[in-house]
């Protein structure tokens, strides 16, 4: 029998860990679970768990996101937007646990991270990654709806959905079998005919200092998966690159509104602690987005590229050295060279409107 390579036993040994401590959250809780006892489930020593995940709840979180869909089949999409929001509650809460399951076992299967952080940054990156996710279901919403004046913001409706599912994702937990899951669905699809005089019009943005010229060399990595899609992310395209760290991912959207016409937009996700921040945002961007694959067809998803940048790649081929949660960066591409940059609040605006007019697209007015 042909010897395990290095990096099949570590794989291997990765995996009996993740199977190991699977078993240990769903009998005991995070709380209460042990990572001696995973080492034992495991066959392993705690050193050879601690080489792996640095700390017990970068090995939880890596539990959630090895339990999260990955890219498949594709359900036919509903029509309208109306349609669109209650396929996508429906499908979001697939998740919800049985009345049977343990409260630790239905956490897992919730992929809940409620009580994990109650340090700031923790804290922090969550609040921001919920209004990434608010940004994406928007996107793919506002791509379906139609109206006087263009495409309406529907980023407050989408806020609302994920509270609502939120909510009945923390009852289903606390209070197993309280409410109907499809009369939940069925309220969300309500939600889109609500009139949120939802605007895009940050009171700061007019005072953002403007990009600076640039004359460098735009040399992106190859192979980093693309979260919206699934598939390798291409960089190739003229547009704006937003380097922006979980404690900025709102600024996302100051490149969406203020991008050209047909320009490709890339958000990379950057973190100072990939194994536990890094771990929560490719579980709540994996999460979310595999729920938008499943309910939208490839040209109602959103317009943006999102990558998470773990190991900084992409924002070192755009300048940025050590990239950590405050990051708030961005540079303008064309013709395969870096022409603008900047840095600090607003970057990603001021790279999205540098160059030349600004035209507001058809299909998005903001108001």
């Amino acid at each position: 029998m042909a010897r395990l390579t290095r990096a099949q036993q570590q794989e291997r040994t990765r995996a009996a860990v993740l199977a190991a401590a699977r078993r240990e959250f769903a009998e005991h809780g995070y709380a209460e679970a042990k990572v001696d006892r995973i080492a034992g489930r495991a066959e392993l020593t705690r050193g050879a768990v601690y080489s792996n995940f640095p700390s017990k709840r970068a090995l939880y979180l890596a539990v959630l996101l090895d339990s999260v869909e990955r890219p498949g089949a594709v359900a036919a999409p509903p029509s309208g937007p109306h349609g669109s929001l209650g396929a996508f509650a429906y499908t979001w809460l697939e998740r919800l646990p049985l009345a049977g399951d343990t409260p630790a076992d239905g956490k897992l299967q919730l992929r809940s991270t409620a009580g994990l952080f109650d340090d700031e940054p923790g804290r922090t990156a969550s609040a921001q990654l919920a209004r990434l996710e608010a940004l994406l279901l928007a996107l793919a919403l506002e791509s379906g709806a139609s109206g006087r004046g263009g495409r309406p913001r529907l980023v407050r409706t989408a806020e609302l959905v994920l509270t609502m599912l939120n909510g009945a994702g923390h009852l289903a937990g606390t209070a197993p079998g309280f409410g109907d899951p499809f009369d939940v669905a069925r309220a969300c699809e309500h939600l889109a005919g609500l009139d949120l005089a939802d605007t895009w019009d940050p009171p700061y943005l007019p005072f953002v200092a403007p990009a600076r010229p640039a004359r460098e060399a735009w040399e992106p990595p190859a192979g980093m998966p693309e979260e919206i899609t699934g598939r390798p992310a291409g960089f190739g395209a003229d547009g704006v690159v937003a380097i922006l760290g979980t404690g900025r991912l709102e600024a996302a959207e100051e490149a969406v509104r203020a991008a050209r016409p047909g320009e490709q937009v890339t958000v990379a996700v950057v973190t100072g602690d990939p194994a536990e921040i890094g771990r929560l945002a490719r579980l709540r961007i994996g999460d979310l987005t595999a729920c938008l694959r499943r309910v939208f067809p490839p040209d109602a998803r959103p317009g943006l590229r999102l990558v998470v940048d773990e190991r900084g790649a992409l924002a070192a081929a755009a300048g940025v050295a050590d990239p950590d949660d405050a990051t708030e960066a961005a540079v303008r591409v064309r013709a395969g060279r870096i022409v603008f940059r900047a840095r600090g609040r607003g970057a990603a605006h001021a790279a999205a409107v540098a160059g030349g007019p600004v035209t507001a697209r058809p299909d998005e007015t903001g108001g």
